[in-house]
C-alpha cells in the first residue's frame, strides 16, 4: 500500500472514531458551530467538517454554511450545528407513585412527543410496563421517526447488573422485581430493536439536567429531589452518574434529620424522605392531601400560591431547615462543585434561596469556606430526558454501529 492511500485511511479512521464524541458535542450544545467543533475535537477544519457532514447524512444533524455573521463578529462566520428536528427519536417511559408518562425524545434532549400519563399504578409490574410501552408505541406510529432504544425511569434503586428494583417503596410492586427484563420483553414485543435500560428516576434526572440543563458543566455534581413520593438522590462525576459498586449509591432519601421525627419505610425515623417529600408539606401545613392531583402538584401549588398564609410558611421553613441539615451533611463527605434541586426541594429553594444556602454553610465546612452553589433543576420531564440519554448512549458512543 503506497503512502498516499495509509495517509487516506488513517484520516478517515480519525474522523470516525470522532464522530460520537462530536456528536456529544452538539448534543450538549457544546459545539454549536463547526469552529467550536475543530476545536474541542483537536482536528483540523477539513475533518471536523468531514466529521459534521458524515453525522448530516446519518439524519442525526444539521449543518447550516450560509448562518449570516453575528453581530459584532469578523472573518467569515463558521457553519452552525444543529441537532435534526426531524431525525430519529428515544422511546422513554417514566413510572412513579402518581401514574405513569411515555414520550419521544430527540437529541439535545427535545421532547418530540408525549403520551397522557396515567394516574393509577397497578401491583403487578409486567402490567404497568406493557401500558407505558403501548402507550409510546402509539406514539412512534403517529410519528413515523425511527426509534434507536428505549429507556424506563423509576422510583426505586435499580441494582445492577440484574435490573432489578430493590425498594418500589411507593409503589406496590415487589421488591426485587426485574423491571430491566420485563421493560426489554414489552419493548422488543412491540417492534422497537433497539437497547432497553432501565435506571433510578432521580439518577436520570442528574443525568439529563447535567447535559442539558442546571448541572451543564459541573465536574461533581449533587442532584436531590423530591419525587411524587419520597426523596432521591445522584451524583454525577466528570460526566458520568456515580452508581456504586452495585448501583445502589446515593440513597441520600434515608439520611437522618430528624431524630424523633416520622417513622420511615426503611425502618428508621426521621429520614429525608419522610421529612421533606410533598406529603410531609401538606401535613406540616395542615393541608389534607385531595385526591384529585399528585401530592407534588398539590404541595408545589400551595407553596407558590399561598406562601403568606402563616401556616404554609412555618411548613417550608420546617423543610427548609431540614432538608438544609441533609444537604449540609452532603456537602461535608462529597464535596460537590454544584448541587441542583427537583421536585418539591425545587420550589422551596425558590420560595426562600437565602435560608436554605445559610443552613448549608452553617452546617457544613465546605459551605463556609467556599460558597456551593445550589440551583433548581430547569428541564420539564427531566427524568424522562434522562432515560432517552440511556436510550441514546449508544448512539453517542459509535453512531456508525448503533445506526447501522
Amino acid at each position: 500500500m503506497n503512502g498516499k492511500s495509509t495517509t487516506t485511511r488513517t484520516k478517515l479512521e480519525r474522523g470516525r472514531s470522532a464522530l460520537g464524541p462530536a456528536l456529544e458535542l452538539v448534543h450538549t450544545g457544546r459545539a454549536p458551530t463547526r469552529a467550536v467543533l475543530t476545536s474541542e475535537l483537536g482536528v483540523t477544519r477539513a475533518t471536523a467538517g468531514a466529521v459534521a457532514a458524515e453525522l448530516e447524512a446519518l439524519g442525526l444533524i444539521k449543518v447550516d454554511s450560509s448562518p449570516g455573521s453575528a453581530a459584532g463578529s469578523q472573518g467569515r462566520p463558521s457553519h452552525r450545528l444543529s441537532v435534526r428536528d426531524s431525525g430519529p427519536v428515544a422511546l422513554a417511559a417514566q413510572v412513579h407513585s402518581d401514574g405513569f408518562r411515555a414520550a419521544l425524545v430527540g437529541l439535545g434532549g427535545r421532547i418530540v412527543a408525549t403520551a397522557p400519563g396515567c394516574v393509577a399504578v397497578k401491583a403487578d409490574p409486567a402490567q404497568v410496563l406493557g401500558e407505558v410501552v403501548d402507550a409510546g408505541a402509539r406514539l412512534l406510529r403517529e410519528s413515523g421517526l425511527r426509534c434507536v432504544g428505549a429507556g424506563l425511569a423509576v422510583p426505586s434503586a435499580v441494582a445492577e447488573p440484574e435490573g432489578t428494583a430493590l425498594n418500589p417503596l411507593h409503589i406496590a410492586w415487589p421488591a426485587g422485581a426485574p423491571v430491566r427484563e420485563i421493560f426489554a420483553g414489552r419493548v422488543r414485543a412491540v417492534g422497537i430493536t433497539g437497547p432497553a435500560f432501565t435506571a433510578n428516576d432521580v439518577n436520570l434526572t442528574a443525568l439529563a439536567e447535567h447535559r442539558h440543563g442546571s448541572g451543564r458543566g459541573a465536574q461533581h455534581l449533587l442532584c436531590v429531589a423530591t419525587g411524587h413520593r419520597g426523596v432521591g438522590g445522584a451524583l454525577v462525576l466528570d460526566g458520568r452518574l456515580h452508581s456504586g459498586s452495585s448501583g445502589l449509591a446515593l440513597e441520600v432519601g434515608h439520611l437522618t434529620v430528624n431524630p424523633e421525627g416520622r417513622p420511615c419505610h426503611c425502618g428508621g425515623r426521621g429520614c429525608l424522605d419522610v421529612e421533606t417529600d410533598p406529603l410531609a408539606f401538606l401535613t406540616a401545613a395542615r393541608r389534607e392531601p385531595g385526591p384529585e392531583e399528585s401530592l407534588l402538584k398539590q404541595s408545589g401549588d400551595l407553596l407558590r400560591t399561598e406562601y403568606g398564609d402563616p401556616d404554609v410558611r412555618a411548613a417550608a421553613e420546617e423543610l427548609i431547615d431540614r432538608l438544609g441539615l441533609g444537604l449540609a451533611g452532603l456537602v461535608n463527605i462529597l464535596n460537590p462543585d454544584r448541587i441542583i434541586l427537583g421536585g418539591l426541594h425545587r420550589d422551596l429553594l425558590e420560595a426562600d434561596p437565602e435560608r436554605l444556602r445559610a443552613v448549608v454553610a452553617d452546617r457544613s465546612l465546605w459551605g463556609r469556606s467556599g460558597s456551593v452553589p445550589i440551583l433548581s433543576c430547569t428541564l420539564n420531564h427531566n427524568s424522562l430526558v434522562g432515560a432517552a440519554e440511556l436510550a441514546w448512549q449508544p448512539v453517542l458512543d459509535d453512531p456508525l454501529t448503533a445506526l447501522a
